[in-house]
């Protein structure tokens, strides 16, 4: 069973949480992409849904899916959306197609995140997978010196800007063992937009796609 099989069977999975008659929250990458083109098949069930990305928010146009902006949203029973990694507490790394803003900022509004990943994603220790940074492009080498003094080597992304305008750095050779920590500790560097751990909001079900099947995990 090749890896989009397995992104196919979670991204199918995740319609069961989706609330007849609200706004949902979608999220950005290969795996959500299956998700959103899963949801064209209950469109007329669903209000809508606040896209984290304008790759995201062109895809669910062209399935026909009324779009709506966050700030016209109050609040969203879920939030559906990939991991680069994601450890056994459902802290998260994500970032890896450089929409990690406003995928931290939509997965804040929904009152839950459900992450849709495959096998390869869980790991032990987070950090094996460069942790993404955005960064005001003025701040770029403070920053970079910054997250060396924290024990990465921050590589910038050259040739990619993100949704919002800015650049990433990807920090390499980190194991992450308080990401909470790491997460508001790099958030306080000035020039940091945010970066791409999501643990002081972790998700709350985990759909990992096996080759025995999809299995389901739920924080307590």
């Amino acid at each position: 069973m090749n890896q989009d099989t397995l992104k196919q069977s979670v991204a199918q999975a995740a319609l069961a949480y989706v609330p007849e008659g609200e706004i949902i929250g979608v999220g950005t990458g290969s795996t959500a992409n299956f998700f959103i083109d899963g949801l064209a098949g209950m469109r007329e069930r669903i209000l809508g849904a606040v896209a984290s990305s304008e790759a995201s928010a062109r895809r669910l146009a062209a399935h026909g899916i009324r779009l709506f902006d966050l700030n016209e949203v109050e609040s969203m029973s879920v939030y559906v959306d990939g991991a680069d990694e994601i450890d056994g507490n459902f802290c998260m790394i994500k970032g890896g197609g450089a929409a990690l803003t406003r995928e931290k900022i939509v997965s804040t509004v929904a009152r839950r995140f459900v992450c849709i990943a495959d096998v390869s994603k869980k790991v032990p220790v987070l950090g094996k997978f460069p942790l993404p940074v955005e960064v005001i492009p003025l701040a770029r080498a403070q920053v970079a010196r910054a997250l060396s003094a924290l024990g990465g080597r921050p590589v910038w992304r050259e040739g990619v800007v993100t949704d919002n305008g800015n650049i990433i750095l990807d920090v390499h050779g980190l194991a992450i063992t308080e990401p909470a920590r790491l997460e508001t500790q790099i958030n306080q560097i000035v020039g940091v937009v945010t970066n791409g751990l999501f643990a002081v909001r972790p998700a709350e079900v985990l759909l990992l796609g096996t080759p025995d099947g999809v299995q389901v995990f739920e924080r307590d």
